[in-house]
């Protein structure tokens, strides 16, 4: 047993001699554990590689020799002629190449082995011509996707993605796996020529060759644009032709509303309302509809908006089947209307119903949010340990551990809240983590003073903000900039007015507060955010894409790290006209 760790030691010694190009180290070690396992291709691969590098050619030629003689492995012709190629012996380093290539021809399933061989020694020319002999000599082999990533690294792009776009097609199965290989090309694509080529080719094949996979495809391609107005026009192509696809259009309109696109939403729900009578379906659209009201609506529109909810709570009922209307009415009249007892009324009759673990959490946590909003700390935190216990480890949870964070918070307990959020900024979550490190920071940065003054009074406006007191919380936090000039928490005050002022939709004045992190405040954290706010107002509110862009392209190339940087990016493009489609 000894003497197998020991050896088991000594082969990872020698691969981590060769993976750091110690080769001289490497080369003993694995001299003598080829001689030990003298069948194991990996290692003899690496012991050729570490006589290539010491330039101990002829070792090399007759370690591969010797194998040869004992193994018939074809893929050694491409050894021993890269082995030539090494010291500049073209005319023998082809004559093995060919070698190869006729085993291929031979047998064709070798191209398997022999094709990879050439690509992880660059030897592009020749893993093509093995590829195609490969499929030529058996027409069921399918070297597609290969051949396609070669030509990708040959800077043929149009000939990749035709490629990639016909092995997608043959092999379904392996859609995913084409799709985020593009994705890469996509994220990549500076001045928007791939991204062009490959909506031309796609819009191609859903006209010359009709079939839902490439109307499914250019439903996805613009998605990853975020155009989803024309993903709609692929997605009611399908529909019309599959019925069953129904739920792919729901899916979208999610999509939409979370990007914000709300007119696009706003039409795909339309459509879904028209042209279904699931009632579940109906439901999940009238929900996504109302939100959206919510979201854009002004006071005089509340009564309005009340009735609609009541309206359809009578239609479909309270049931478990309606839980999301019932929360969304739940939490208009708490947020909107200002009746939290009337929300916390309804959602306790909500609880009653027989409703699953993860559906009551869900309800406890729209219970604490309105409890935190009527200033009953104590009682929020209770349901959302509540959530926290009965969902460990899931997302719902985690979110639910930043909220009691954020109450204790709103109630001036920062310790507990900085020993909490500490915890928090290590989340799976990318959205708690970053809301858990500006928590941390906030109450870090803040705490210099023992009576958290100017903290206590951010808390409070915060506070106020959160219950949508956006009038009284702008006093609050224009009250911090007069009494803390200077103070570390001025950058925080200022973004939360500029938000504020944006949510008014008095643009030029946030501007004017974003403007003034970006030129007095160069070290916040709060920088990249302040440029993008203000580069998407200038962009998308007031068709001024002359300042957005250099805004957009100061979050790109000065916070590579920002969760704003594919946004800018992307907007970044279209501003400069790369995406023609």
């Amino acid at each position: 047993m000894f003497s197998f760790f020991a050896f088991a030691q000594n082969e990872q010694l020698a691969l981590d001699y060769f993976e750091k190009g110690e080769f001289e180290k490497a080369v003993t070690m694995l001299e003598s554990i080829s001689n030990k396992q003298p069948a194991n291709y990996y290692y003899f691969e690496r012991l050729i590689t570490c006589y290539q590098q010491l330039q101990q050619y002829e070792k090399a030629e007759k370690a591969i020799d010797d194998r040869n003689k004992k193994y018939r492995q074809p893929i050694l012709y491409v050894e021993l002629g890269y082995n030539f190629q090494l010291q500049k012996n073209n005319s023998k380093a082809q004559k093995q190449y060919d070698l190869a290539v006729s085993e291929v021809q031979k047998e064709p399933n070798y191209a398997y082995q022999i094709g990879n061989v050439f690509e992880k020694k660059v030897l592009l020319d020749w893993a093509l011509k093995v590829y195609d002999i490969a499929q030529k000599e058996n027409p069921s082999l399918n070297f597609d996707y290969q051949i396609a990533l070669i030509q990708g690294q040959m800077g043929n792009v149009e000939l990749m993605t035709d490629k990639l776009l016909q092995f997608s097609f043959d092999k379904q199965e392996n859609t995913s796996l084409v799709q985020n290989y593009l994705s890469r090309f996509i994220s990549e694509d500076v001045n928007g020529t791939f991204t062009t080529y490959l909506k031309k080719a796609l819009l191609t094949k859903t006209q010359k060759a009709p079939d839902n996979y490439w109307n499914q495809f250019l439903s996805w391609l613009y998605v990853q644009q975020k155009e989803f107005g024309k993903a709609f026009i692929q997605e009611r192509a399908i529909y019309k032709r599959n019925p069953e696809s129904f739920y792919n259009i729901v899916a979208l309109a999610r999509l939409a509303i979370n990007d914000k696109q709300n007119e696009d939403a706003a039409v795909i729900l339309q459509f879904v309302l028209e042209n279904t009578s699931d009632i579940g379906l109906q439901m999940q659209a009238h929900h996504f509809l109302m939100q959206m009201k919510i979201e854009s609506a002004n006071a005089s529109e509340y009564e309005s908006i009340q009735n609609e909810l009541s309206l359809l709570l009578k239609k479909y009922g309270i049931t478990p089947y309606s839980l999301n209307l019932q929360i969304l009415a739940a939490h208009f009249d708490a947020f909107y209307s200002k009746q939290p007892k009337v929300a916390i009324q309804l959602l306790n009759s909500t609880l009653k119903l027989p409703l699953n673990l993860r559906e009551e959490s869900i309800v406890k946590m729209e219970l604490a949010d309105i409890m935190v909003f009527d200033e009953k700390f104590n009682q929020a935190v209770l349901y959302y340990a509540q959530v926290e216990e009965n969902l460990k480890n899931d997302e719902l949870a985690h979110e639910a551990s930043m909220k009691m964070a954020k109450t204790n918070y709103y109630k001036n307990d920062f310790d507990w809240t900085f020993q909490q959020v500490k915890i928090l900024k290590q989340s799976s979550s990318l959205l708690i983590a970053n809301d858990a490190i500006a928590l941390f920071l906030l109450i870090s940065d803040n705490s210099q003073d023992s009576t958290r003054t100017a903290l206590t009074a951010y808390a409070k406006a915060d506070l106020l903000l959160y219950q949508k007191k956006n009038d009284l919380a702008l006093t609050g936090f224009l009250s911090i900039l007069e009494n803390f000039k200077g103070d570390n928490i001025e950058d925080e005050a200022l973004l939360k007015i500029g938000q504020i002022f944006e949510e008014k939709k008095e643009f030029l004045q946030a501007l004017s507060y974003y403007k003034k992190i970006i030129e007095n405040h160069k070290e916040s954290v709060f920088l990249d955010e302040a440029m993008f706010y203000s580069a998407e107002i200038f962009n998308k509110k007031l068709n001024d894409t002359l300042q957005a862009k250099p805004l957009y392209e100061k979050v790109i190339f000065e916070h590579p790290d920002s969760i704003f940087y594919t946004e800018a990016k992307l907007q970044y493009r279209k501003i400069r006209g790369d995406n023609s489609l």
